[in-house]
């Protein structure tokens, strides 16, 4: 560590200077700070500054902490949640909800959170803010979906002159556009890590391969099957190819709300029966929402609405998985063309955006049961799927 000098015979440690640290590790901390219930300053353009904290984890000593200091906050919702609360959206993005001095941490959640619509029902009405929302009110519900949570958040409005006193106080600062360009930051920075043999059950002949982000996110995988050497797994390919997305709930327990599982364990046994190809297995949890929002989708399906819904009135896209580091991950490979194992022509068109060349088709699909046969038509109808 280098060292300053304060005055004659003291010796201090140097502080580094904040544009030494990368962006991504910012955007860590600041993600973690959001899953504590800890405030994160936001700095937007021309001085603009935002505190907030998550509403999922914020408690009421923060709350009110925070309260006596800079008033009564607003909370942020995205679209698709201030939709279900029947809330006008007459602003771009996000919608900016004004709370009172006395909010409570609970009534926030009940806010934010659908899966307890039928335990707080007499919500509202609510009357969202028409003025143009400072750049922070977007970012804010971008780092809770980075930081695993659900997508809203609580804003105080701080003055510029502020953020000094801020930091000095130890809270974390993170850019907008540090939050914006997080996510294409996984699939830049992708380096293949540690590959090894590991043979599997109806695939003994298998390699997998781990990789990991630069930016502090989660690691990858991909399997390898066939002969080392095989032209099946020649590079640039066209190689035989399964994109999978992770289902801790369909892989590892064997769930029948899903068809997850089969499509896993049939995809090593078919590649292994075309003699060889490349399976990717993607931490994208319930298309990227994460295994505690993928439960909380499941509540809202036992409620009565379907899983596109129910990833929608917890303020999600429908599909929030990102395709740009299965590319990636390919060309660390060596491929750059594939025959791509699937039911769903978004993946097709999300790889070729991305630069991978998809050669054909290969359909992909099981039969279903009575637990999944309705997540299965759904998938069919309104995603596109071709079952």
């Amino acid at each position: 560590m280098s060292m300053t000098a304060d005055k004659p015979g003291e010796i201090k440690p140097a502080i580094p200077a904040k544009s030494l640290i990368p962006f991504e590790h910012r955007v860590e901390r600041a993600a973690g700070d959001f899953r504590r219930g800890v405030p994160v300053l936001i700095r937007g353009r021309e001085g603009e500054n935002g505190l907030t904290v998550a509403a999922e984890t914020v408690n009421d000593p923060t709350l009110k902490e925070l309260v006596s200091r800079y008033g009564a906050p607003s909370v942020i919702l995205t679209h698709a949640r201030a939709s279900t609360l029947k809330i006008r959206l007459y602003t771009a993005d996000v919608v900016s909800i004004p709370l009172g001095q006395h909010a409570r941490a609970a009534d926030i959640r009940a806010i934010a959170d659908p899966a307890t619509d039928l335990d707080h029902p007499l919500k509202g009405p609510f009357e969202a803010a028409r003025g143009p929302l400072p750049a922070s009110a977007a970012a804010a519900t971008r780092l809770a979906k980075l930081a695993g949570l659900l997508p809203a958040a609580v804003l105080f409005p701080i003055p510029r002159n502020m953020r000094e006193t801020l930091l000095k106080e130890g809270l974390g600062e993170v850019s907008t556009s540090d939050i914006a360009r997080f996510e294409d930051s996984a699939g830049q920075t992708l380096a293949l890590v540690v590959r090894a043999s590991v043979p599997l059950q109806g695939a003994e002949e298998a390699e997998l391969v781990a990789f990991r982000p630069a930016n502090g996110g989660q690691e990858h995988y991909a399997v390898l099957i066939g002969s080392k050497g095989a032209a099946a797994l020649a590079p640039p390919g066209p190689v035989l190819m399964r994109l999978h997305s992770e289902c801790f709930t369909g892989d590892l327990l064997g769930s029948l709300k899903c068809d997850c599982g089969d499509q896993l364990r049939g995809a090593v046994q078919a590649i292994a029966k075309a003699g060889g190809g490349v399976l990717l297995y993607l931490a994208q949890e319930g298309r990227g929402i994460g295994l505690m929002n993928k439960l909380r989708a499941y509540r809202l399906q036992d409620e009565g609405f379907d899983t596109m819904q129910a990833n929608q009135r917890l303020g999600f896209a429908a599909d929030e998985r990102l395709y740009d580091i299965a590319a990636r991950m390919l060309r660390l490979l060596g491929y750059s063309k594939v025959k791509l194992m699937t039911n769903n022509p978004d993946k097709m068109r999300a790889l070729e955006a991305a630069g991978i060349e998809v050669t054909m088709r290969v359909p992909h699909s099981f039969p279903d049961n009575v637990h999944n046969r309705d997540y299965l038509r759904v998938k069919a109808e309104k995603g596109g799927h071709l079952l």
